[in-house]
């Protein structure tokens, strides 16, 4: 494609101290190697120091998915539909996750996005998003253990399967059926290692898996304009009280961000980003920045108001058209990035990271659950009522309902997974654990097992 720039312009040039990016996303496949070498950096740039991607990681899994029955205040992430809607904050919740994770990225590269993998189209193990120089180089580094499932394409989407889910048009049951389905679950399940547990943000691929997945609902609420809506007006993490490296992160009603350009988020495909319907506001950033390899249409209500700072970078082409306005007092300026090879991470010293302190993760006990995206391979029907809530020196378990099950084995684990308490008994409908008073005040997981075959995994508090 000739490189060039239809409209070149700048209205009031300012000094920008603080640099970070709004984004265009798009398909891995359309990225720069530039884009892809500043992505990967990124990723173990964030690992050093507070270390991002493993504080949310722990998050998703401390909140993963609980036997709500216990206790219904407590909220969690996934698989609350569709018996729970007034929980419901997956699809908010995960771009949420995917925006704080780029906020990052950007600031240390204002022209990162993390793209998408599109896993109903992109199904090989030998395919270029696995290339040593991309994501398949942290497999060994951060000891995620990928496996593939035996190459088993059947737990990844198909094209139809992505169609017959994007058709539906009531909110709650697209969102059900989204996430419990192969478009969202496959992918988890099929490449194994940490993405099949509630620690799958470990892998860096949960990202790019997550985008594309965040893309998918922005196409749908697209098709279906003010089709989503949530009950709960806000998240766990985004509620205005969780403080990472500082800071607190702010309160998100799940309504306001149903518009993924109400966070400056717009995705690009078959080489077009267009941006439109959007006024720059520099709430994120003093500067909201766009790159993108290839075309960039800015008009149609693209509004840059007084005072307000943004930058369109293309590789090749950037059309400013009818519908654009940027204000006078403004500053604005749409520019080709010839030499798009630059880096402004120290690669030296990233590479030098990578090699030296490739940084794997510790041990969880979550990590063992590889069923965590299949929730109905545990017993949907075991119910099982764990009390007191927090518990200090005992824990009485009774099975709720007619059923016949029983349990017979007990096992407890710390945060770290260390085993705590482990005790073997006769067949029973309801136990008393007594005598945990050795026990350290935190956070245990508890699992329930009968015949060797675990029944219900729960998270327990000890005061």
């Amino acid at each position: 494609m000739e490189k060039s720039l239809k409209i070149y312009v700048i209205l009031m040039c300012a000094v920008v101290q603080s640099f970070c990016a709004q984004s265009i996303r798009k398909n891995y496949q359309e990225m720069t190697d530039y884009e892809r070498n500043e992505l990967v950096n990124a990723f173990y740039e964030l690992r050093n120091g507070p270390d991002l991607v493993a504080d949310l990681a722990q998050f998703h899994s401390d909140f993963f998915n609980f036997d709500n029955s216990a206790d219904p205040t407590q909220l969690d992430i996934h698989f609350n539909l569709p018996d729970e809607p007034e929980r419901q904050i997956f699809f908010a919740w995960h771009r949420m996750q995917m925006f704080e994770m780029e906020q990052a990225m950007q600031a240390l590269n204002p022209d990162i996005s993390i793209p998408w993998w599109d896993s109903s189209e992109d199904q090989s193990t030998s395919s270029p998003v696995w290339n040593q120089d991309f994501m398949g180089q942290f497999n060994a580094a951060w000891v995620l253990n990928r496996n593939y499932v035996n190459n088993d394409i059947n737990l990844l989407p198909t094209p139809q399967d992505v169609s017959m889910v994007q058709a539906m048009q009531d909110f709650l049951l697209y969102s059900d059926a989204l996430e419990r389905g192969r478009v969202h679950a496959g992918a988890h399940r099929w490449v194994g290692g940490a993405m099949p547990t509630p620690l799958s943000p470990r892998d860096p691929i949960f990202y790019l898996h997550h985008t594309f997945i965040d893309k998918l609902w922005d196409d749908w609420e697209t098709a279906n304009p003010g089709g989503s809506s949530f009950i709960i007006t806000s998240m766990i993490r985004y509620d205005g009280t969780y403080v990472f490296n500082g800071e607190v992160l702010p309160l998100v009603d799940p309504d306001d961000i149903v518009d993924s350009k109400a966070l400056g988020v717009f995705y690009a495909e078959n080489q077009l980003a267009d941006l439109s319907n959007y006024t720059v506001s520099n709430t994120h950033h003093d500067l909201e920045n766009f790159y993108y390899q290839f075309v960039i249409d800015v008009g149609d209500n693209f509004l840059v108001p007084s005072n307000a700072n943004c930058r369109v970078i293309s590789v090749n082409q950037i059309n400013l058209l009818p519908g654009f306005t940027a204000e006078l007092g403004s500053s604005f300026l749409a520019s080709i990035d010839a030499g798009n090879a630059a880096s402004r991470l120290d690669n030296t010293t990233m590479l030098a990271s990578r090699i030296n302190n490739p940084n794997p993760f510790d041990y969880d006990s979550a990590i063992l659950d590889k069923h965590a995206y299949s929730p109905t391979e545990l017993s949907s029907e075991f119910k099982v009522t764990v009390s007191p809530s927090p518990f200090n020196s005992y824990l009485d378990l009774k099975i709720d309902g007619t059923n016949d099950q029983k349990i017979d084995e007990v096992i407890i684990y710390d945060i770290s997974g260390h085993l705590v308490f482990k005790k073997h008994f006769e067949s029973t409908t309801s136990y008393l654990i007594d005598d945990l008073n050795y026990l350290k005040g935190g956070v245990y997981i508890m699992e329930i097992l009968q015949n060797s075959k675990l029944l219900k995994r729960r998270k327990i508090v000890k005061e």
